[in-house]
């Protein structure tokens, strides 16, 4: 199963007559979420002569867009392919936090079990550092600091373990099937999902205005103890201070077993876009993807694919995800 755009694709007179309606795939709506979650034997092979005539052509090794108001894939490429997923692992680690209602104020503390063993990674934050949870989850989402969000775990009621167990049942109630979570921080390589599954995470995490807050935020300057200047940390995705784009959420991820990652959540030609890019070659291969994906939809062409698309029955548009559009409230 390897999602491709599907526009112009005729689907089976037999699926047709089950669905009830030309083009649409029926599938189980989910109460949390209402993510479609369609039948696998009916996706298509991105090896089809529409994926290869889309006209977009990624450097990433999984992709997926999909029109989050109506929940329509428009394009995919080795969508069901799990993979480890790096720091894209926070915005789970988020939206646990923030379902625990934890009170956002109170001091947590970075703690030498915070420091990174497995990659040895760099952090500004020193072992000792007391920060509130709301600023934790800032720097944890917006440059994604693994000490921060190794102490948002730790400082859980039940401690890591039980974070851990929570991670993997909003997984499970999000119906991310091909998803499974060991860290807070995505450092831990078997932290791994599919940019199918990554799609409701991404939509998921756009119900939380803090999310969405914090990960549009170009940077934010934090006082630390003994320093007598400000320390600035930066948003790890240029592209959320290009005044081109607007983007509603925003997460990257890279260790060296799942390359570069990216997901946002964006407005492209008018229309909510969830964007998923894993395994991008280069480190600026997942910027360059979604560069290409914006010029790509709005280009004629992509405008025409579109409309095609949503036609109707004559063009055999499929929903693949029924995601809803998150309001602020």
């Amino acid at each position: 199963m390897q999602l491709n755009w599907i526009a112009g694709c005729a689907l089976l007179a037999a699926s047709a007559a089950m669905a009830g309606e030309t083009g649409v795939v029926q599938g189980q709506v989910e109460p949390t979420t209402g993510i479609i979650s369609p039948s696998e034997s009916q996706f298509e092979s991105s090896d089809t002569p529409a994926f290869r005539n889309s006209g977009l052509n990624l450097r990433s090794s999984s992709a997926m867009v999909v029109d989050q108001k109506t929940g329509r894939a428009l394009f995919g490429k080795n969508a069901d392919v799990r993979t480890p997923i790096a720091s894209i692992t926070k915005l789970m680690t988020a939206m646990v936090v923030l379902d625990a209602q934890l009170p956002l104020d109170e001091k947590i503390a970075i703690s030498p079990e915070d420091r990174d063993s497995l990659k040895g990674t760099h952090s500004r934050l020193r072992v000792g550092t007391t920060l509130s949870r709301h600023l934790a989850l800032q720097l944890a989402l917006m440059s994604s600091e693994n000490r921060a969000a190794s102490a948002l775990a730790h400082a859980y009621p039940g401690g890591f373990p039980a974070f851990v167990a929570a991670m993997n049942r909003k997984a499970d109630s999000l119906n991310m099937k091909h998803t499974r979570f060991v860290d807070s921080t995505g450092l831990n390589s078997d932290n791994a999902s599919t940019a199918q599954d990554l799609v409701k995470m991404v939509n998921a995490a756009y119900n939380y205005p803090l999310i969405r807050d914090i990960t549009t935020t170009g940077s934010y300057d934090v006082a630390m103890r003994g320093k007598s200047q400000r320390m600035q940390f930066k948003n790890t995705n240029l592209l959320v201070r290009n005044k081109t784009w607007d983007i509603g959420l925003s997460k990257t991820g890279f260790i060296n077993e799942a390359g570069h990652c990216l997901v946002m959540q964006a407005s492209i030609a008018n229309q909510p876009m969830i964007i998923v890019l894993l395994d991008s070659w280069g480190k600026q291969s997942r910027i360059g993807d979604a560069q290409r994906i914006k010029k790509w939809m709005e280009s004629s062409r992509g405008v025409k694919l579109r409309a095609a698309m949503y036609s109707g029955p004559k063009k055999g548009g499929k929903t693949v995800v029924a995601a809803n559009h998150a309001s602020d409230s």
